[in-house]
């Protein structure tokens, strides 16, 4: 594994590309590993990894050790996040990186379930970032990779089938698209502004009609 690791990151200098890398990462024995995302760079450098906080009964019991802290790395100025697989059923996680001001959210997940690739579109529109989300190609019939503008709108998918394919969009936190615009200067900063405690100073504690919630 760390021999075609290896060969991915040449490649991946070769050809001038950012790849993020599903894997696992040993630990020292008799520690059991990582279930991680290697960054690897265009100059085909390792920068960075993401090891799996979140982790189902049967990695926690058997298979894995979880990590400890989230991952944001920069590419050309845009800050990216990164979640591997049934963590997208912990929007806390999502919520956190909102907060450090990631513009993309890479989801890597090995799972046939459509339920949870619905999920990508609801981040994007709940938090406003790209979300880029990654299944194998075994399970694109069901839940085919795709990527997500802020709002929510589709910007790319893959083919719903079992082919090899690669869903291609733009990322760009200029964008004059009306829904990416309103959801990056609108919604983003407005709603930062809600969670900071917009509400407080209107809020009427001894009013008897707000207090008695008995009667019409």
């Amino acid at each position: 594994m760390r021999a075609q690791a290896q060969s991915i990151a040449d490649l991946a200098g070769e050809l001038g590309l950012w790849v993020v890398l599903g894997s696992i990462h040993p630990l020292t024995p008799p520690h059991r590993p990582h279930n991680s995302l290697y960054v690897i760079s265009d100059e085909g450098t390792l920068v960075a990894r993401y090891d799996k906080r979140n982790l189902s009964h049967t990695e926690l019991t058997y298979l894995y050790t979880p990590g400890t802290e989230p991952l944001v790395f920069e590419v050309d100025g845009l800050r990216f996040g990164t979640a591997l697989c049934i963590e997208a059923n912990f929007p806390e996680l999502f919520a956190q990186y909102e907060q450090m001001d990631v513009d993309c959210l890479l989801i890597s997940v090995m799972v046939d379930d459509a339920a949870r690739a619905s999920l990508a579109p609801a981040y994007a529109t709940l938090y406003n970032q790209w979300v880029g989300y990654s299944v194998p190609a075994q399970f694109g019939a069901t839940a085919p990779a795709t990527i997500t503008a802020p709002g929510g709108r589709c910007l790319a998918r893959c083919p719903a089938d079992t082919r090899p394919a690669l869903a291609i969009a733009d990322i760009d936190p200029y964008s004059q698209d009306a829904d990416i615009d309103t959801a990056l200067r609108h919604a983003r900063p407005w709603r930062r502004t809600a969670r900071a405690g917009l509400y407080d100073s209107h809020v009427i504690t001894r009013d008897a009609r707000s207090n008695t919630r008995t009667s019409f």
